[in-house]
C-alpha cells in the first residue's frame, strides 16, 4: 500500500498469525494442521509457530489464503469451514485493509476425545 508517507507491507507471516489465531477460535476447530515443509521452515527459515497450517499468496492488494485444519468430531465439517473462511476474511481484511480474495479450508483430520 503506498500513501504520501510511504510504503506499507504487511508480511506473509503477520497475516499468516492473524488467520491462524482467527482460525483456531472457530467454534469445532481442534487445531492447524502443519506439514513437513512447516517444520522444515520452522528450524531453517525460523519461521513462527504460530504460523503453522497457513499459507499466505499476496498479489498486489489482494490475498489468497490456504487453512490445513484438523476439526472436532461431530460438528459440521462444511459449516465449520464456513466459518473459518467468514471470520478469517473479515479478521484478515480489518487489520490489513487489503482485500482477501480467498479463503481455502483443506480439512486435514479429525480429532476424537481421548474419553
Amino acid at each position: 500500500m503506498n500513501n504520501e508517507y510511504g510504503n506499507i507491507k504487511v508480511t506473509d507471516e503477520t497475516i499468516a498469525i492473524c488467520a491462524a489465531k482467527v482460525a483456531l477460535e472457530t467454534q469445532g476447530v481442534f487445531s492447524l494442521a502443519s506439514a513437513i515443509t512447516d517444520t522444515i521452515s520452522e528450524n531453517i527459515l525460523r519461521k513462527s509457530p504460530e504460523a503453522r497450517g497457513v499459507k499466505i499468496y499476496q498479489n498486489e492488494d489482494k490475498i489468497v489464503i490456504d487453512l490445513s485444519v484438523i476439526i472436532n468430531y461431530g460438528v459440521k465439517i462444511p459449516s465449520v469451514a464456513w466459518n473459518i473462511q467468514e471470520n478469517v476474511k473479515r479478521e484478515v481484511e480489518a487489520m490489513t485493509g487489503l482485500e482477501v480474495n480467498f479463503v481455502n479450508i483443506y480439512v486435514q483430520g479429525i480429532h476424537f476425545d481421548d474419553n
